[in-house]
């Protein structure tokens, strides 16, 4: 992953971002999901509650738009701000079962002067807000062998030919070196196996999953290869790999 922002998260972030099982370090930018905004104010019209997270949908002067935020208790009617707003474009929450053309991730905020905000933030315990994760500490490198049996490979592996294993399976092993949970709803593992170089940024593999880790693991993980990620804010990714199941 991109040289994480700062996600981690890193990594990314806010925090954003445990969280609505649904839907993210070195890299050449891809397109971004949008341009990020300080923040949205609106009046809330409707609220869906997930693990984690509310989502909002909200009355603009720009018109209506949809938010998700750490838990938080807000009823209809309420003025509220967002804040550290980033935006996704096509974003997909399980959870919903529902695909948002677009939504604003952040966390609440006091409202514009003169609008004082009603609705009471109230994150959920361990939870970071969605897109700017919080620090993390790193763990040292450490040589670990390379998964046995099929899509197999090492983090330099997968890292060099990103291309031609986008959108494959892939089982890599290794000690996680940073880890960030609850952001975007899932957790972000960064993982080494001591091969690869710092120099071309082939050492370090980010994984993100809905499953739990712990700095200094030594774990296999197992999911599929996503290429050129950009998650806005910074948070981009020449190649990682999502949906992974961990094992020790």
């Amino acid at each position: 992953m991109k040289r994480m922002l700062a996600i981690c998260l890193l990594a990314a972030a806010p925090w954003v971002w445990a969280a609505d099982k649904s839907a993210a370090p070195r890299v050449p930018a891809a397109p971004a999901p949008a341009a990020a905004a300080l923040s949205v104010s609106g009046e809330v019209l409707e609220t869906k509650d997930v693990d984690s997270y509310t989502y909002l949908r909200l009355k603009t002067a720009q018109g209506e738009t949809w938010a998700a935020v750490p838990t938080a208790r807000v009823k209809k009617g309420d003025k509220v701000t967002v804040e550290n707003a980033m935006v996704m474009n096509n974003f997909e929450s399980k959870s919903l079962k529902k695909t948002f053309d677009k939504v604003v991730f952040g966390t609440l905020g006091t409202g514009k002067p003169g609008a004082p905000q009603t609705a009471q933030a109230a994150p959920a315990a361990g939870a970071s807000p969605h897109g700017a994760p919080a620090k993390a500490v790193e763990a040292p490198d450490a040589k670990v062998p390379k998964a046995t049996g099929a899509n197999a490979y090492t983090v330099a592996e997968i890292m060099s030919k990103s291309t031609a294993l986008k959108d494959k399976p892939v089982v890599v092993r290794g000690k996680v070196v940073k880890y960030n949970a609850g952001i975007m709803g899932k957790n972000w593992v960064h993982l080494r196996d001591g091969s690869g170089s710092a120099a071309d940024q082939t050492n370090d593999i980010l994984v993100t999953t809905t499953e739990e880790a712990k700095l200094g693991d030594i774990l296999t993980a197992k999911g599929v290869v996503r290429t050129d990620k950009d998650f806005g804010a910074g948070y981009a990714y020449k190649a990682l790999v999502e949906e992974a199941k961990l094992q020790k």
